[in-house]
Order: C-alpha cells, then sequence, then structure tokens
C-alpha cells in the first residue's frame, strides 16, 4: 500500500493541474486553429474573387443557393466568424455558425474531398468546434470575462 500512495499523490497532482489548466488552453487552441483556418480560406477568396465566383459557379455545388449567394456568405462567414472564435465572444454562437460553413464546404464539395484526404481536415474541425460548442470558450475567453464581470454585481 506504501508504494500506491507514493505514486497516487503526484498522479492526482498532475490530473489537478491538467483540469485547472489543460482544459483552457485547450480550448483556446481548437478556437485559435479553427478560426486560422477559416480565415485564411476567407483571405485567399477576396484575394482573387473573381476566381472564388468561378469556383462557386462551376466547381462547388452548393444546394439551394445562387453561386454568387453562396460566394458572399461563405466568404463572410470565413472572414467574420472567426474573429468572435479567436475573442471567445459568443464562442459557442460563433462555433455553431463555423460549423454550418464547415458543413456546407463539405457537402459543396464532397466529390473532391472524398477522393483525397481533405475530408478528414473537416471532420477534425468539425470535432473541434463541437468540443467549443459542448464546454464553451473556457476560463481564457472573453465570454468569461463577461460572466465573472455580471457575477461581481
Amino acid at each position: 500500500m506504501v508504494v500506491v500512495d507514493k505514486f497516487e499523490a503526484p498522479v492526482r497532482t498532475i490530473n489537478e493541474a491538467l483540469t485547472r489548466y489543460g482544459s483552457p488552453l485547450l480550448l483556446l487552441y481548437f478556437r485559435c486553429y479553427v478560426a486560422w483556418v477559416f480565415l485564411k480560406a476567407g483571405l485567399f477568396k477576396i484575394n482573387d474573387w473573381e476566381l472564388t465566383l468561378t469556383l462557386f459557379e462551376y466547381e462547388y455545388a452548393v444546394p439551394f443557393l445562387p453561386f454568387e449567394l453562396a460566394a458572399y456568405l461563405a466568404t463572410f462567414g470565413e472572414l467574420v466568424f472567426p474573429i468572435f472564435l479567436i475573442a471567445g465572444l459568443g464562442t459557442r454562437f460563433f462555433a455553431i455558425a463555423l460549423s454550418i460553413v464547415n458543413i456546407m464546404a463539405v457537402v459543396a464539395y464532397y466529390t473532391t474531398l472524398a477522393k483525397g484526404a481533405g475530408l478528414v481536415w473537416h471532420y477534425l474541425w468539425g470535432s473541434m468546434l463541437l468540443t467549443n460548442i459542448i464546454y464553451g470558450g473556457g476560463f481564457l475567453s472573453v465570454d468569461q470575462w463577461i460572466r465573472s464581470k455580471l457575477q461581481g454585481q
């Protein structure tokens, strides 16, 4: 029993440290990584708008929307939603919004994504967004700062 007690204390300490500091850092990492991916895609779209319109017209099969509207909506979502996600302001809402953008990208471009490994990346980003939808922005977010200020009144 003495040997077990010697190992239990450090394991408990590590577990408590990971719970206290690891979760907020992981949520922050997920927010920033996914936001960076989508922001980069949005910047690429506005960098060559003619190419973007051509891709949305002939390559991407966005259902139910005219290609021009789909291009504007996708670009808007990829440029605006990540900024809020990085800050952790309205984390759950903007993670849901980016999840919709992610799902639409998979639906519109599925045949090409399924041929290569591109689909796996969308699953990864979706998982990261789902984690932020479930747990929120965590301690390192504007949401948490606002919550602490409102509770302090």
